[in-house]
């Protein structure tokens, strides 16, 4: 009989390694993009971003410069509104003649806002300190940023005039002009910039504690 050559196919291991080896390329440079991603917004490291899939657990180191420019992105950081309902009023008197002959007096019904809070873009890096897990905060004072008469529930109660003058045109704009002093005047002798300064503690320290500080420090 003729001898029969029993042969194996060939096996074709270097097509099977090169796609298992373009697999684990493209998990590996998916993996690198996320983790780079992940650490321009939160600050995360590889290191870090290796302990949170092994499910370790993630501590979230974030420098001075950093926490700066996150606390710098809210600006005016307005924390109370403060409103009021009041009714002003303003008098034009002739030297001369009697209110009812040449006299201009107006009553205004007001309705008016006052906004305060921490302009956080005062904020100098020696008023931040890092150390680790802790971060201390000297915060700027509160302030009131706008007084402002809501147009819409502002409306003239009443405008009396004397038999012999016409209405001032500038009468009413100075009214609204007092109407927002007394405003401010009743917002700071209520405690506003006190409330505002508590609040924007309050804001902060949820903040500094979300981006992973566990003492947080507010001046």
């Amino acid at each position: 009989m003729t001898p029969v050559d029993l042969q194996s196919p060939p096996v074709k291991t270097s097509r099977s390694f090169g796609w298992l080896a373009g697999i684990l390329i493209g998990v590996l440079l998916a993996m690198l993009l996320v983790a780079a991603a992940i650490w321009a917004f939160t600050g995360f490291g590889l290191l870090e971003f290796g302990r949170m899939l092994r499910g370790g657990q993630v501590h979230i180191s974030l420098d001075q410069p950093t926490v700066i420019r996150q606390i710098r992105e809210l600006q005016r950081l307005e924390t109370v509104s403060y409103t009021v309902d009041k009714i002003a009023s303003g008098e034009r008197e002739n030297p001369v003649l009697p209110s009812f002959l040449a006299g201009d007096r107006l009553l205004l019904v007001v309705h008016g806002e006052a906004i305060a809070g921490v302009d956080l873009s005062k904020l100098q890096p020696s008023d931040v300190v890092v150390d680790r897990q802790s971060v201390s905060i000297h915060l700027p004072q509160a302030e009131i940023f706008t007084v402002r008469l809501d147009n819409a529930k502002t409306r003239v109660y009443s405008r009396d005039t004397g038999l012999f003058s016409t209405p001032d045109p500038n009468l009413e704009g100075e009214v609204r002009q007092e109407a927002e002093r007394q405003i401010q005047a009743a917002a700071l002798q209520d405690g506003i910039l006190k409330t505002a300064d508590s609040n924007a503690r309050q804001t902060l320290t949820t903040l500094l504690t979300g981006l992973g500080f566990g003492n947080v420090e507010i001046r």
